[in-house]
C-alpha cells in the first residue's frame, strides 16, 4: 500500500523515530510566580481569602511541585495576599522540598495527628479566621469533609473560579509544549499505521505506540491508548474482548502522551484494506462535522456553539439527533492542558465565552454500532483570529496521512 498503511515492521518504524524535545522550554519560576499572582488577584475580586490546591495538575500548575493524590493530604495553601504555605506530613517534608519549584515553608503532621486541624491551625498562623476557603475542586472527598468538621467556622467553597479561571488560557509557553507533544503523537501515529497487517492484534498495536512515544521523546512512553479495529470501533473507549485486524476494517487508533506535564491526544481512523462506499461516506461526514465545529469556534462565541454546529450537521446527514446514535453519543470536544480533559468543554451546556488561548479537542464521533465508528480527533487554540489547529484534520480515508495529496 502506498497510502502509509501497512507494509512495514515494528522494528522498521522504531528505528526510524528520533527525539524531538531536544529544544524544549520549560515552565519557568517566573510563570509559575505569574499563575499564584493571577490566583491572588481573582481571590481578592471574589472575596476569597484562601485557596488550597491539593497534589496533582493543581499543585503542579501553581507551584511547579510534581505530587500524586493519595491518602494523605499533601498540597498548599495560596493566600489571597502573602507567601504560599504547604501542608504535607511530616517525614515528608525533606522529599517534598526537593520537588519544589516555588519555594515555601511546610506546615506539617506526625501520622496521629489530625491533618485537618493542622490545615486550620495553619490558616489561623496566616491571620485567615473567617471567610470563603475555595477547595481545589479535584481534591477527594476525605480532606474537604475532613476540613469542615476541624474548621466550621469557615465557608468552604469550589476552587474552580480561581484554578479553571487561571489554567483555561493557555500561555505562548504553555502552548508551544502542547504543540510539540502532539508533533510527537502524531508522528507516532504515522509509524503505527505503517505496522498493521491481517492478524495483528490492539495489545502489539498498543505497545507498538507506547515504545514509539518513548523513542519521539516521552520518556513515560503513552500517556493512554486506545486501539480498534471493525465493528469495535463503534465504542469510544473500546470493547471488553477487542479484535485482530481483518482486511477492509475499520481502524481506530486514539493515543497520546506528556510533554512536561503537558497532553497529547489523536484520534485517526481509516481503513485496512480498500474502504467501501458506506465507509468513504461516513467518514466524510464525520470530516464535515469537524471541520464545522472549528469554525463555530470563534472569539465570544460560546463554547456550546461548536457543539451544536457539529451536530446540527449530522442531523441533516441522517444521524442522531441528540445524542441518539447511529450518530454523536458525547460531547464534540474538551478542553486539554495539564490534565487530558479539562475546563471548558465544547458541549451544549457550557456557556463559557471562548478567549485566546483556550485549547480544545474536535472530536464529534460517529457511532454506528453493528458495523463501525469514525473518530476525527485534533486539537486547536483561540487566537484573536479565531481558532487555529495544533495539528492538520485527516486528508482522506484513503490517505488519511496526506502523503499522496
Amino acid at each position: 500500500m502506498n497510502n502509509g498503511i501497512g507494509g512495514s515492521t515494528a522494528t522498521e518504524q522504531l528505528n526510524k523515530l528520533t527525539i524531538m524535545t531536544a529544544d524544549i522550554q520549560a515552565i519557568s519560576l517566573d510563570e509559575y510566580q505569574q499563575r499564584i499572582s493571577k490566583a491572588q488577584q481573582i481571590m481578592q475580586e471574589n472575596n476569597i481569602a484562601a485557596t488550597y490546591v491539593n497534589a496533582g495538575t493543581n499543585l503542579y500548575y501553581f507551584t511547579g511541585t510534581r505530587w500524586y493524590a493519595s491518602e494523605r493530604m499533601v498540597g498548599a495553601i495560596i493566600p489571597a495576599k502573602g507567601d504560599i504555605v504547604y501542608i504535607a506530613p511530616h517525614f515528608e517534608i525533606s522529599t517534598l522540598e526537593q520537588f519544589m519549584i516555588i519555594k515555601g515553608g511546610v506546615s506539617s503532621w506526625h501520622e496521629h495527628i489530625s491533618p485537618f486541624q493542622t490545615f486550620a491551625e495553619t490558616l489561623a498562623a496566616m491571620d485567615i479566621t473567617a471567610g470563603n476557603i475555595a477547595i481545589d475542586e479535584s481534591t477527594a472527598f476525605f480532606i474537604a469533609n475532613g476540613i469542615n468538621k476541624a474548621a466550621p467556622h469557615l465557608n468552604l467553597i469550589d476552587a474552580k473560579e480561581v484554578t479553571a479561571g487561571c489554567r483555561m488560557c493557555k500561555t505562548t509557553t504553555e502552548i508551544a509544549l502542547l504543540q510539540r507533544a502532539k508533533n510527537m503523537t502524531l508522528e507516532v501515529h504515522k509509524a503505527a499505521a505503517k505496522i498493521l497487517h491481517e492478524g495483528i492484534t490492539t495489545k502489539e498495536v498498543e505497545a507498538f505506540i507506547n515504545e514509539a512515544h518513548k523513542r519521539v521523546g516521552a520518556p513515560a512512553g503513552s500517556y493512554f491508548c486506545i486501539v480498534l479495529f471493525g465493528e469495535d470501533s463503534a465504542y469510544p473507549h473500546g470493547v471488553a474482548t477487542p479484535k485482530a485486524l481483518e482486511l477492509n476494517d475499520v481502524v481506530l487508533i486514539d493515543t497520546g502522551c506528556q510533554l512536561e506535564g503537558y497532553n497529547s491526544d489523536i484520534t485517526r481512523t481509516y481503513v485496512y484494506g480498500i474502504a467501501s462506499e458506506r465507509q468513504t461516506q461516513v467518514w466524510n461526514n464525520e470530516k464535515q462535522a469537524q471541520r464545522l465545529a472549528f469554525e463555530a469556534a470563534q472569539v465570544g462565541r460560546p463554547c456550546s456553539a461548536a457543539d451544536q454546529a457539529a451536530r446540527d450537521y449530522l442531523a441533516t446527514a441522517g444521524f442522531g439527533p441528540d445524542y441518539n446514535i447511529p450518530g454523536l453519543p458525547h460531547r464534540t470536544g474538551h478542553g486539554i492542558g495539564l490534565d487530558i480533559h479539562e475546563w471548558p468543554y465544547l458541549v451544549l451546556n457550557d456557556q463559557t465565552p471562548l478567549e485566546v488561548g483556550m485549547c480544545f479537542s474536535n472530536e464529534p464521533m460517529i457511532c454506528i454500532p453493528g458495523e463501525f465508528g469514525i473518530r476525527h480527533e485534533d486539537h486547536f487554540y483561540i487566537t484573536k483570529d479565531g481558532p487555529k489547529w495544533f495539528t492538520e484534520p485527516a486528508h482522506s480515508i484513503d490517505d488519511p496521512f496526506g502523503y499522496n495529496a
